[in-house]
């Protein structure tokens, strides 16, 4: 058993919104989900499973700029600023800090909400209290 952990974070690297999925799971359907809950910003960073097109002009329509690599399989290649894109490591660096909590690492949890519930009590407890 195996899930994705998909999140929205701030500038400074701060979970705002959580989405568990299963492990086999596409990428695309914790995009789908988080998408209404993307707050204003001007940029979004994300790894190439985010890379969609559909994607994409979503976040267009909302007026956000995605900094998304494009997928090895890309026939036409997509832009993005390599600059911005390495600050994505804030948000690898969240991930590797809520799995300093054993509970979160290993998974002990076997029903989803049970498991989404002990990673939002350790998201608020390192980065909001």
């Amino acid at each position: 058993m195996n899930t994705k952990l998909h999140a929205i974070c701030d500038s400074q690297g701060r979970p705002l919104n959580l989405f568990v999925t299963a492990g086999e799971v596409s990428d695309y359907i914790g995009a789908r989900a988080l998408l209404g809950s993307l707050p204003n910003v001007e940029w979004l960073l994300g790894d190439r499973g985010y890379d969609a097109d559909w994607f994409r002009e979503a976040l267009k329509d909302k007026g956000i700029r995605a900094c998304i690599p494009g997928r090895k399989q890309r026939k036409t290649a997509v832009r993005h600023d390599k600059r911005r894109y390495k600050r994505r490591n804030r948000i690898e660096i969240m991930f590797g800090r809520l799995k300093d909590w054993r509970r979160v690492a290993t998974r002990h949890d076997r029903c989803p909400k049970v498991f989404l519930s002990a990673i939002a009590l350790a998201a608020t407890v390192i980065y909001w209290l």
